[in-house]
């Protein structure tokens, strides 16, 4: 499972467009684009909505063990996809301005972005199914435990992190709209 690293391949060439489409609007307008403007607007909510998905689709397959929604993989796969490129839009929405709660949200996307890799690393530690189950006795049980010792601890850390940056990116949203729709 996850052997061919497609998802990070597709995403280093989404990263690339981006960045390649970013660039062209800094070239053109001459300045790095507001995030309370359209581009920057576009990159936020393009950025979160795939965090959103991130969050919840991968989360939702797991818990249907039973469901036909496809194969456990390609929703890990899609879940790193997502967990990479949608927080690196997000970086660009910010306008490299890290002050207050946006500035805290932008951490813990940094921090929930580095936990990920980790995690991943962790879990391709464990030989898995196409389907994500565990493959017995494919290494010794002293490594095997350790290893799912690592991965609680790693549930431990991540999923907290992550439920404290959407709370802190859903009172960012909010403020937002407030402040810079409502108030005008």
């Amino acid at each position: 499972m996850l052997r061919s690293n497609i998802e990070l391949w597709l995403a280093i060439l989404a990263g690339i467009v981006i960045t390649a489409v970013y660039a062209l609007v800094v070239f053109t307008a001459r300045e790095i684009p507001a995030a309370g403007e359209l581009f920057g607007h576009v990159l936020g909510i393009t950025g979160f909505f795939m965090m959103l998905m991130t969050e919840t689709l991968y989360s939702i397959r797991k818990r249907m063990r039973g469901a036909s929604w496809g194969r456990m993989s390609f929703w890990l796969q899609f879940h790193i996809f997502t967990g990479l490129v949608g927080p690196y839009m997000v970086l660009l929405h910010t306008s490299w301005k890290f002050n207050g709660l946006a500035g805290a949200v932008t951490l813990l996307t940094v921090i929930i972005v580095l936990s990920g890799v980790i995690g991943r690393y962790i879990f391709t530690r464990i030989p898995r199914t196409l389907d994500g189950m565990e493959i017995e006795g494919a290494i010794p049980e002293a490594m095997l435990r350790q290893s799912r010792r690592l991965m609680a601890l790693w549930y431990t850390i991540h999923i907290p992190i992550g439920m404290a940056l959407f709370i802190s990116a859903f009172v960012h949203i909010g403020g937002a709209i407030y402040y810079a729709t409502l108030l005008k």
